[in-house]
C-alpha cells in the first residue's frame, strides 16, 4: 500500500481538508468563476456564515483559494481558485457529478 495509508504521512491533512462537504462545493463553484463571499453563500444554500468564513480561511491557508480585496467603499472581496485549486477542483468535480447522479439511489436504499 502507498504512504498515504500511513498514519504520519501529510496526505492525509490534505485529503482531511479536501474531503469536507463545503470545501467540495466551494472549490468547485468557484471552479466556475470567481465569486464574492455573498455569491458563494447564494451558491452554496445552506451553508453558514461561519462555516463559509472558516473553510474560505482554510482554503486560502493551503493555497487553493485566492482572495482579492477591491478598492471602493465598502471594499469588495472576491474568491477565486489559485492554480493550485484549480486542479483540486478539476479532480473534485467528477466526483460531484457521480454523487448528484446517484444521490437519489442511494439516499432511497438509506431510507429502506
Amino acid at each position: 500500500m502507498g504512504e498515504v495509508y500511513h498514519k504520519d504521512c501529510p496526505a492525509r491533512v490534505v485529503l482531511g481538508h479536501l474531503a469536507g462537504r463545503w470545501t467540495i462545493l466551494i472549490l468547485t463553484a468557484l471552479l466556475a468563476e470567481p465569486l464574492r463571499y455573498h455569491e458563494l453563500r447564494t451558491v452554496v444554500a445552506g451553508i453558514s456564515d461561519k462555516s463559509l468564513a472558516a473553510t474560505l480561511r482554510s482554503l486560502q491557508q493551503d493555497g487553493l483559494v485566492h482572495r482579492q480585496v477591491g478598492t471602493g467603499q465598502p471594499p469588495s472581496v472576491t474568491y477565486s481558485v489559485t492554480g493550485l485549486g484549480r486542479g483540486a477542483a478539476a479532480a473534485l468535480d467528477p466526483l460531484l457529478q457521480w454523487i448528484r447522479a446517484n444521490a437519489t439511489e442511494i439516499t432511497a436504499r438509506r431510507e429502506k
